[in-house]
């Protein structure tokens, strides 16, 4: 019952009353003595209206304790709903290490699990969500999905968010931003985005811009490098000091290295090649296989004929059987034997 109807009943029903006691019972007066101390006279009328008058009040003030306990509960599920709703938010931005703090049973259980799983909206879901914040998040995160540039900045989100790296993916398309920007920026944008653009930078840029940004080198970024060495377009002129500088700065395998002197075939000098081969095959193990192979293809049989006998029974079987083949004048593609 609402505090202000009651008070208004209340108060008929007290007037009623003491009307009707000094209409109809009495209008007679008397004192009362309390604790030794007599009290001026009062109307009977009054005297029984007091006990409920008293009574009004314990009762307002029984009905205002439990609602303000009321309200203090229901403000808890207020701020709860809007921390939930806040959860959700971070977990559609994909923020790490979320942990949100609920008072409320039921929203500590719901909050826990929003906290740890991870949220991909689905496409339309801003139409049907009738909640603001929500809904900003969302249109944000369709934005990105389509291609366009939209302002992150308010959420904090750190460069290695994958809707930040999508974001400025899309800018740099839309040629807002270009490679040598976002290869500069070495703690604004995430390594795998400067590796991303580092694809296409080396396709064009000049060696000392290729040197300056090689920390985010790729094997498909090498691989580019290779294939403009001495090419018609956009040729490339590199040392082997300065091309064993970038091998050693990726992790290659032994098949990496062995499609690298595929690649290197096409344009290199035959003697730079041998010499490439051969310098990093003296420093790592895996990149003998690519020396042999590079010897064969360049027809060069004693030399690898020198390294696989002073090989293990084990070694390079492959690279043996070919050999065993061209001395017995037999003529294959070495590239059957890989």
């Amino acid at each position: 019952m609402h505090i202000k109807k009651y008070t208004i009943a209340a108060l008929i029903l007290i007037i009623i009353v003491g009307w009707y006691v000094f209409a109809f019972i009495t209008k007679e007066s008397m004192s009362i003595e309390f604790f030794g101390i007599t009290l001026p006279s009062l109307s009977i009328a009054i005297l029984a209206v007091i006990p409920m008058i008293i009574l009004y009040i314990a009762s307002v003030l029984h009905m205002s304790f439990y609602s303000i306990l009321g309200a203090l509960k229901l403000r808890k599920h207020e701020k709860d709903y809007e921390k939930i709703v806040d959860a959700i938010v971070d977990a559609y931005l994909g923020k790490e290490n979320r942990s949100n703090s609920f008072k409320t049973e039921k929203y500590k259980l719901l909050g826990f699990l929003v906290d740890n799983a991870t949220i991909f909206p689905a496409d339309g879901l801003n139409s049907v969500v009738d909640n603001k914040k929500i809904n900003n998040v969302l249109a944000l995160i369709n934005g990105v999905k389509n291609g366009d540039v939209v302002d992150l900045r308010k959420y904090s989100l750190p460069s290695s968010n994958a809707l930040v790296i999508q974001n400025e993916r899309n800018r740099y398309k839309k040629g807002t931003i270009s490679a040598e920007d976002i290869l500069n920026g070495n703690t604004k944008y995430h390594i795998s985005l400067r590796k991303e653009v580092y694809v296409d930078f080396v396709k064009k840029a000049p060696l000392y811009l290729i040197e300056k940004y090689k920390d985010a080198i790729s094997k498909e970024a090498l691989f580019e490098i290779l294939s403009r060495i001495n090419a018609d377009a956009n040729t490339l002129v590199v040392s082997n000091d300065s091309l064993i500088s970038l091998f050693k700065d990726l992790k290659l395998t032994t098949d990496d290295y062995i499609q690298a002197s595929k690649k290197l075939s096409k344009s290199m000098l035959p003697e730079q090649r041998i010499k490439l081969f051969e310098t990093l095959s003296n420093e790592n193990e895996n990149v003998v296989d690519a020396y042999l192979f590079t010897l064969f293809d360049l027809e060069m049989l004693a030399p690898a004929k020198e390294i696989l006998d002073i090989s293990q029974p084990g070694e390079y079987a492959h690279f043996k059987a070919y050999s065993s083949l061209r001395e017995c004048g037999k003529y294959f593609d070495i590239n059957l034997f890989i």
